[in-house]
Parts: C-alpha cells; structure tokens; sequence
C-alpha cells in the first residue's frame, strides 16, 4: 500500500447533522500529513417537467442543485480548515453512487476512500447493491468504512491476515493488510495487533479417523503447531508482541470478532479479493458477514494488482419523464 497523499471522503447527506466519516478523515489527513476531498454524488434522478423545464431549464437546474451540494461542503470543509487541514470539495451528478465515487477518487489519485458505513445488517449484497459494499467489492483503492461515531484515541489497529492462504487470498494480500495496518497505527499513534484464524481439523477429514482413540487429539495439536509457525511467518514484517497476536481456531468471521473485542480494536484491516461467479459469492459471503458483525471500523485492502471494473466516464444526471413538482425537492444522497 503507497504513502497516503490524497484521502476522499464521501458524504451520504447534506444535512448538516455530525458526520462522524468528515471527522476520522480529518485525524487521518493530520496524521498522514494528507490533503482531503469531501465529494457528494448527486444521484437522484431529475424529474422533466414542462413547466419546470420552460421556466429554468434542466441544465440550469442541475447547476443551481450542485451549486447548492457545493456550498454546503464548503461549509463543512471550512470547519476543518481552522484547523490547518487542506481540504477540497467536489459534487457531480453521476450515479450508481459507488461508481461515482469510485470514478472521483481515480480521477483525483487519490490513495484511500472513507466513507460512513451502512447502518444495520446487508440482505443478499449482491442484489440490493449498498454503497459500502460495492466500494469493498469494486474499488481498487483501500475503503474505510466508518461504522463507530467515537473519534479516535490511539486506536487498536487490528491486521486480520490468513497466512494459510485460505479462500484463494494471494501471499502478497497479507503484506498489504499490514503495511496499512502498521501506517494506521503510526499515523493514529496507536498500538497495532494481529489475529490469524485457522482450521481446528483438516477438511477432508476421513469419518475412521475418529474413533482411533487420540487420533483426533493430535491432528489439532498439529494443526495449532502449523498456524502457529504460519502466523509467525507471516508476521514477520512487522513487530508485534506476542501479546497482541490473536491465533484462533475458529471461523474466521467468529475469529476476527472475539479478537476485535478482546483488544477493543477501534479498526480492524482485512483484505477481500473479487471472482467471478459462485467462488465470488462464496468469498462474498464470508466477507459480508465479517462487515455486519464487526462493531469498528473496517478497512480493506486488495491485492497489488487488483483490476477496476468501474467505467471511467461519468453517466451524468438520471432524467425521468414527467413527475410531481415535490419531486425536484429533498435532499440529495447516495443511498
């Protein structure tokens, strides 16, 4: 993972209610040395009515909407500036709003998206595509969800890395989750941990094999002794006392959880790699779960040479036939 220059924040609302995603950012930037840029993505459709369109127009319409999304994040970024942060801010009209959001931060070179992650439990992600889902599935980019409002206080940085290589996670995926881990914590001032989970018995295990008498006693010994030589392997590139090394025989939703709340991990860096069909969904599923279980932040990374499937150019403003004028008002979000 490269030096953090360019942090993008993404903004659901403009309602100017606390957003805990703004302020996390803002220590990341101070702590990273980073510049940031606050980006909402205009994503509700415009609505042609002939009235409207004879008295304003749609392209004045749209300007006068993203004139007033702008002014409102320069409003928040102004905030921030008092405080000696640089700070951007950007709205488009582009939608799905994760590919808008993915499209900017390409488009800025940015090195890290945050974005506030969605409250309660995902029901078949790939269906109702959520936001925070699909920047964990699609961005090439490392994406912090923010899911706890409390600012951070020299955070716990939890490195979840699979050193067995497990659900075809390539070796190159485990030294990204800890070099951002280990930027993380000195970005933060905090203390970095690490969890590995492994298997207690093997997969294919063969029914005999347990009723030998002891037989199933030493395959888990074995397989502890394996994870443990692994794990210390993989951690290798980083100093980590041994007592923040995590080793658990459990899956590794469960085990990732039980080791977040016994360090109190305020965020938890884990990688996720994207395939194509049933592996995707089964990959999908164990990460999905481990998003809803987790009470911290979450950060994630992909492999170095992870490929964008996001179309470069925006789509611009959805426009939809004739609609009631009340249409034309409310709020503006990507969700």
């Amino acid at each position: 993972m490269p030096a953090i220059h360019r942090i993008l924040v993404t903004i659901k609302e403009l309602d100017g209610k606390p957003l805990p995603a703004v302020l996390k950012a803002a220590q990341l930037a101070r702590g990273y040395g980073a510049e940031l840029e606050l980006f909402h993505a205009l994503t509700s459709p415009l609505y042609s009515d002939p009235v409207l369109v004879r008295e304003q127009g749609l392209d004045s319409l749209e300007r006068d909407l993203k004139q007033q999304a702008l002014r409102r994040l320069q409003a928040i970024a102004d905030r921030l500036r008092v405080h000696s942060i640089k700070v951007k801010v950007s709205a488009e009209w582009d939608y799905p709003s994760h590919e808008a959001i993915i499209r900017r931060a390409q488009a800025i070179k940015a090195d890290l998206i945050v974005a506030g992650g969605h409250a309660g439990k995902h029901h078949i992600p790939w269906l109702l595509r959520l936001t925070d889902w699909e920047l964990v599935r699609l961005s090439p980019l490392p994406v912090l969800l923010v899911k706890n409002p409390r600012p951070y206080r020299r955070p716990v940085v939890l490195a979840a890395i699979d050193p067995s290589h497990a659900h075809e996670k390539p070796l190159q995926l485990d030294k990204e989750i800890l070099r951002a881990s280990k930027q993380l914590t000195a970005a933060l001032r905090g203390s970095l941990h690490a969890v590995h989970a492994y298997a207690r018995f093997p997969v294919q295990l063969p029914p005999e094999a347990a009723m030998v008498p002891g037989t199933l006693e030493g395959l888990q010994k074995s397989a502890e002794r394996a994870a443990k030589a692994r794990f210390h392997r993989g951690l290798r590139p980083v100093r980590i006392a041994r007592s923040r090394q995590y080793l658990l025989a459990r899956e590794p939703v469960f085990a990732i959880a039980e080791a977040s709340r016994k360090s109190h991990s305020a965020i938890v860096v884990m990688g996720a790699v994207s395939r194509s069909g049933i592996k995707r969904l089964l990959i999908g599923n164990t990460a999905e779960r481990i998003l809803d279980e987790l009470t911290c932040d979450i950060m994630v990374v992909k492999p170095a040479d992870f490929r964008v499937r996001v179309p470069r150019a925006s789509r611009g403003a959805r426009l939809r036939p004739s609609a009631p004028v009340e249409a034309l008002g409310g709020t503006y979000s990507y969700y």
